[in-house]
């Protein structure tokens, strides 16, 4: 893939303190696809979490990555790929896109006449405090923040021994962290986290959780009205040019017990990706790269100029079919 970085350049334009720089590109009309994937030679004291808090990368992506590496003990000189190359979801490059099935958030702004997106790592809820999907807005947005605990998650700490207040104060000890950005959802937020290690996991009540550092970046570039887009997408087609990529992250486990991911949702993706223009594809390899569902972007096909849209969708009918 053939992209340009522009975070070093665009430093002096950032006053406070910057995500990682891999994590922000620019916005070319003709690319689907950000970023470039990269790798790291580990340490022995390393650790996925230590991995992916210096690349700002999840620990469940990382993993993802990496299914031959022992997550807590890759051991030193162990080569890992670090999943830092992104098809953006389906979705209006506007504001903030969140797609829970790769445990990121696309953040779309403009620099003058620039157009760029953060790919930032998050948390999101866990299978029985699912984070809803929808459109919506920031409604509020607060510094030291305050924590008001609804009731429900009250009294599952009370069930485990564990007694919660009804406020609990800005500090070290508030799981909001230092800024909150409050959703139209009720009840609803994208916060900071005072348990950074969790990061890329699903594990909230609902609310979608960022390493400090990435709140704090992402805190001035937003405002109230905001638009907020959540979405469920582990199949992503993106073109880069004339070549066709393909993204596949597991099915997350959500409290309805629908997790399954098949070839209709593949196709289905195919089929949106092709709609303009046809593609010549290996459809083994894209098989392989449904099945082994690794969340890495990998170029499965051409655009083709002769060949019509209706036989390409003929033969996505007949490979799912």
């Amino acid at each position: 893939m053939r992209f340009r970085n522009f975070f070093s350049a665009l430093n002096i334009l950032f006053l406070s303190a910057p995500v990682y720089a891999g994590s922000v590109h620019e916005l070319v009309d003709t690319n689907d696809v950000v970023g470039a994937l990269s790798s790291y030679v580990s340490r022995y004291e390393d650790t996925m979490v230590d991995i992916g808090r210096a690349y700002n990368l999840g620990f469940e992506e990382l993993r993802l990555a990496n299914p031959a590496v022992d997550p807590w003990l890759p051991g030193e000189g162990t080569e890992l790929i670090l999943p830092t190359a992104f098809i953006l979801p389906r979705a209006q490059r506007q504001g903030l896109v969140v797609n829970i099935a790769e445990y990121r958030v696309y953040f779309y702004y403009r620099v003058d006449e620039q157009s760029f997106v953060a790919a930032l790592p998050v948390s999101i809820g866990r299978m029985d405090w699912a984070t809803p999907l929808g459109r919506t807005q920031i409604v509020a947005r607060a510094e030291r923040p305050s924590w008001y605990p609804p009731e429900s998650v009250r009294q599952e700490h009370a069930a485990d021994g564990r007694e919660l207040p009804r406020v609990v104060p800005p500090g070290p000890d508030n799981p909001l962290g230092e800024y909150a950005l409050r959703l139209a959802l009720p009840g609803y937020l994208i916060h900071g986290t005072n348990r950074p290690s969790g990061v890329g996991m699903q594990v909230t009540h609902g609310c979608i959780r960022l390493f400090p550092e990435d709140i704090r970046w992402l805190f001035p570039r937003t405002a109230v009205g905001m638009p907020v887009q959540i979405v469920n997408q582990p199949v992503k087609f993106g073109w880069v040019g004339d070549e066709l990529y393909l993204e596949v992250h597991p099915a997350l486990e959500l409290e309805d017990g629908d997790s399954e991911l098949n070839m209709t949702v593949l196709t289905e993706e195919f089929v949106h990706a092709t709609q303009d223009r046809s593609a010549e594809v290996d459809w083994d390899l894209i098989t392989s790269v449904f099945m082994s569902r690794r969340g890495l972007p990998v170029k499965v096909g051409q655009a083709v100029v002769d060949d019509g849209q209706k036989k390409a969708a003929a033969d996505a009918a007949a490979f799912s079919g």
